[in-house]
């Protein structure tokens, strides 16, 4: 939800410092070809995530910022439309894994300011369409991973702890990575065991690379070039070419970073209020392109 609370967080004050003192200099957006833009879609309420669920369907956390009526979206390569869980209040992160979709709801700016710990981790079953909670008592739950071990990690970029949660297999609640802070997209590297953590209104972009096997400890951080809260870093994803891939939601723009090097590169922008990315995948839909979604309702595919 970064531009629905980037006045406030502006006129509040709320500006973080940069997430860890490790964070590696700035490089300056080195040039790349810009990456080739086409609709896939538009018409939807604001689009806060997506992810695929390897059965042809693109899935999308719907948010109505009107009143109630939330949803998780399906989307087919030809076009279909359905929903497949009604009624979700404020979702946010998307997470697939085998047949069973997790998501976040309660990912509201005013349960963030305020601390209201409404939000939850919830589950539906792709093939009886069972939803289960997972976890409650959260606030603002935005981003969220799954861990190889079954732990989820959910964000929140709003509030006065803007830190990460994990709730653990048992249902054990505890702080995750707690130096990275103003946190929202998130994304594991399995190659690197790591969890890229994208900041959003620290007074840099950043995105922190946590090691999992030793959450505590410092992370590397890699800086993209701009002013925080006018790029706005969203969600993010790892590449199939083992980049990162960052939707800039007030920037507008999509920036891919080395995490080895920390060289970035813009490779597309004429994106407004761009939230989410991911590589295609299952049935239909291009490994190789980026689709993006965005608060203005629409879903544009990336190619190379």
């Amino acid at each position: 939800m970064a531009a629905a609370v980037l006045s406030a967080t502006l006129v509040g004050g709320g500006l973080a410092p940069t997430s860890a003192s490790a964070a590696t200099a700035s490089s300056p957006d080195s040039t790349c070809a810009p990456w080739t833009k086409a609709p896939v879609a538009q018409g939807f309420g604001t689009l806060e995530n997506l992810a695929f669920d390897g059965r042809g369907g693109l899935l999308l956390s719907e948010t109505n910022v009107l009143g109630p009526g939330g949803a998780l979206k399906r989307l087919t390569p030809d076009g279909q439309r359905g929903t497949l869980v009604a009624n979700v209040t404020a979702p946010g992160g998307i997470v697939v894994h085998g047949n069973t979709v997790s998501f976040t709801t309660g990912n509201s700016p005013a349960s963030g300011f305020l601390g209201i710990k409404d939000g939850t981790i919830s589950s539906v079953d792709l093939d009886s369409g069972a939803v289960t909670t997972v976890a409650t008592g959260l606030t603002m739950p935005n981003g969220l991973e799954r861990l190889p071990d079954g732990t989820f990690v959910a964000s929140r970029d709003v509030g006065p702890s803007t830190t990460l949660t994990a709730v653990k297999p048992s249902g054990e609640k505890a702080p995750y990575a707690p130096s990275v802070t103003s946190t929202n997209g998130l994304a594991f590297d399995p190659t690197r065991r790591a969890l890229y953590v994208a900041s959003t209104f620290t007074l840099a972009s950043t995105v922190s690379v946590v090691d999992v096997d030793n959450p505590s400890a410092q992370p590397k951080v890699l800086t993209i070039p701009g002013i925080g809260p006018l790029n706005s870093a969203d969600d993010l994803t790892v590449g199939p070419d083992g980049e990162v891939y960052v939707a800039l939601n007030v920037a507008g723009s999509v920036v891919r970073v080395d995490p080895d090097s920390g060289a970035t590169c813009t490779i597309a922008s004429g994106l407004p209020l761009s939230s989410s990315v991911a590589f295609g995948s299952g049935p239909g839909w291009d490994p190789t392109a980026l689709y993006v979604t965005s608060f203005l309702g629409t879903v544009t595919r990336l190619t190379a």
